[in-house]
């Protein structure tokens, strides 16, 4: 197999160096220093070098070891560097192929220069403290900087010779900051605050170069970024593989070229409440081995805590799957990737989307402790009977699941998102509930506050928080049907409980179901609708404005914090609400045609229930069933006789006959 010739002067090119060595691909690695050669895997199919080569023995080097791929790896800035290895490829013949890192964009805030020297020219003009953070190498023009040896601090490698150099360049101990990266945002921040820097110069050097940490770090220190922008390089460069590719394309590229087959191995690993020492064994040795760590940045937060400011693993910020699948798509070099999730990956985590998102992976599955098995420990209850819910970016009747359970948890996850809570709890008459709020869990910032919801209403709470609520009379969920007296009654027309329980029956509603009542009147089947799917939503949509008063006074009567009355009349008001699972139409005050079209138009299967006592409505669901893309429908004639005492005997009276149609959608069009 023929050689390749890597210059690998980045974390790309040492990234490419270990890809080429776990594939056992022959190559000659070379770098310009020491410090960069110990960067690179020794060993196996790898010759690194460290030595700083003209153009003349580059070429030498490739014809000596039969070179016939040349990967320029080094850094955007090495331009000359860059333009000897392109002028010993065309003098041999050899492949050239550059890996460029992305740029990263420049804040319109920052002051962006072309060179070194317009850098110094700038800083002339200026008497804040300033942070260079642009190596050793350029340092000496630095130096022209007026007071430069009180006004500069300087980062550099923490290397004898380094050091020795910024000595003799007039730099003392108390301005040289010798250190390895990469460099964190806390850390950039701190040495800002500790120098007094008001000025932080850089290059555009990319994410792996930490270009992004040390810009928001500025922001953070109230300093300006000066900004010395990358050399025009691709101006210089004549064909597509000389403007660059990524470092995923290169080692796609190689991949394909030697036949190698790279398979991603994927740990999805829940970190738990995000101190490490919360984190399990097997989570903690995922992260250590890890090629890639992928997660949201509060999360990578927590695993770069566990790793060092040492370690140099690389880390992705995202969390939607999408993002995460482009992204180990376009890396097949990351052959360990980890992607981390807060809490537990089984307790409302986005893992089984990345078991979609990513079939075709070998996937493994680290749990974590979960933030409800946290606060009940510390709280020294057992959880074993908790109603668990998040409203974290996502709809959940918590109020509901409180009132008919002895303990519920909750996720939040919305600025002021605790105290509206237990604002509604107070307002469906839920106020003495025992109510227990966590923040920052397992920090040294942890606080855990306990009171009921009346004496909590008023207080702020951060906005991811946790909520333990503790009813100790819950109520049993109620059977369809409720009595006539559960409802406040007026001059609205009410739907009888007899015909409530038949046509519930026949919708058929489930616990999460989207539901419109469609003609509510008082809102006696939009309550026991919402009373049903109590983790789904009901519209109930009148036009009375006393009728919607009184669904407003039955919803909180019965504690349905699910049921959103609608005022208006349909189909123009359901045009606005999301597509029903349900749709139950009680009066549709001449309409019904085009409130069972609009209703198919949002959801071509939806389960629709339609009660008629005129002979003109009855005669019309009949024909709008038949004509409109329905499944075949069921048609119950209900009638039914009440009692009443007269003296000491007990009459039938009967009351009104309801025909019931009831129907699904997606049936055959029949012409009329």
């Amino acid at each position: 197999m023929s050689k390749i010739l890597l210059f690998a002067g980045t974390t790309e090119g040492r990234h490419v160096a270990e890809f080429l060595n776990r594939y056992g691909l022959p190559a000659v690695v070379c770098t310009a220093t020491e410090y960069g050669k110990c960067q690179i895997p020794s060993g196996g199919m790898l010759d690194v070098r460290s030595e700083r080569l003209s153009a003349e023995e580059m070429a030498r080097l490739m014809l000596e070891h039969e070179i016939s791929l040349v990967i320029d790896a080094t850094h955007p800035y090495a331009v000359l560097v860059s333009e000897n290895i392109q002028s010993a490829c065309e003098q041999t013949g050899t492949e050239y192929l550059r890996l460029l890192r992305p740029a990263e964009k420049v804040g319109e805030e920052s002051i962006v220069v072309d060179s070194v020297e317009e850098a110094v020219e700038w800083l002339k003009h200026s008497e804040d403290r300033v942070l260079v953070t642009t190596g050793s190498k350029e340092l000496a023009a630095f130096t022209a900087v007026p007071d430069y040896q009180n006004r500069l601090f300087a980062r550099v490698l923490p290397t004898p010779g380094v050091v020795a150099r910024c000595a003799e360049l007039g730099f003392d101990a108390g301005h040289l900051i010798a250190m390895q990266g990469p460099f964190s945002l806390e850390l950039n921040l701190a040495i800002l605050r500790q120098t007094g820097a008001k000025i932080l110069v850089t290059k555009e050097s990319g994410k792996n170069g930490g270009f992004e940490e040390k810009a928001e770090a500025a922001r953070e220190a109230g300093a300006r970024l000066l900004v010395i922008g990358r050399p025009p390089e691709s101006l210089q460069q004549k064909d597509k593989a000389a403007r660059g590719y990524s470092e995923g394309e290169v080692c796609a590229l190689l991949a394909e070229r030697y036949g190698i087959s790279v398979r991603q191995e994927v740990t999805i690993a829940g970190i738990g409440m995000g101190q490490p020492d919360n984190m399990t064994a097997e989570v903690q040795k995922a992260i250590l081995r890890a090629d890639v760590l992928i997660g949201a940045e509060r999360i990578l937060k927590a695993a770069k805590e566990l790793l060092g400011e040492e370690n140099r693993t690389p880390c992705f910020d995202a969390y939607q799957p999408e993002a995460i699948r482009e992204f180990l798509d376009a890396h097949p070099e990351y052959e360990h990737a980890v992607l981390l999730q807060s809490g537990d990956t089984g307790f409302f985590s986005g893992a089984k989307r990345l078991f979609q998102i990513l079939s075709g992976r070998e996937i493994h599955v680290l749990p974590g402790i979960s933030s409800v098995v946290y606060l009940c420990a510390k709280l020294r209850i057992s959880w074993e009977d908790v109603c668990l819910l998040s409203m974290h970016g996502r709809k959940a009747n918590g109020t509901d699941a409180v009132r008919h359970h002895r303990r519920t948890f909750l996720l939040l996850g919305t600025k002021g998102g605790a105290a509206a809570f237990c604002g509604e709890l107070c307002r469906y008459g839920l106020g003495q509930v025992k109510v227990t709020i966590g923040e920052h869990l397992s920090y040294p910032e942890e606080r855990i506050v306990t009171g009921t919801a009346e004496e909590l209403v008023g207080q702020t709470f951060e906005t991811l928080c946790v909520i333990l609520a503790e009813n100790p009379a819950p109520v049993s969920r109620e059977t369809a049907g409720l009595p006539d007296e559960a409802f406040v009654r007026g001059k609205v027309p009410m739907t009888k409980r007899e015909v409530r329980a038949v046509s519930l029956s026949y919708l058929g509603l489930q616990e999460d179901s989207v539901a419109w009542d469609v003609g509510a009147g008082t809102g006696s089947v939009s309550v026991e609708m919402a009373l049903h799917a109590w983790n789904g939503w009901v519209y109930a949509v009148e036009q009375k404005e006393e009728g919607i008063e009184l669904i407003c006074a039955n919803a909180l009567k019965n504690g349905c914090a699910n049921l959103t009355p609608v005022s208006g009349r349909a189909p123009e008001a359901l045009q606005k609400l999301p597509a029903p699972t349900h749709v139950f139409v009680g009066g549709s005050g001449g309409a019904l045609e085009q409130i069972l079209r609009t209703a198919l138009e949002k959801n071509p299967r939806v389960r629709v229930v339609v009660n008629a006592i005129s002979l003109e409505t009855i005669a019309e669901a009949a024909r709008c069933l038949r004509q409109l893309p329905f499944e075949e429908p069921e048609i119950v004639c209900l009638r039914a006789d009440r009692s009443k005492v007269l003296g000491n005997s007990h009459l039938m009276l009967g009351m009104n006959p309801v025909y019931i149609f009831a129907a699904t959608g997606g049936g055959y069009h029949e012409q009329e």
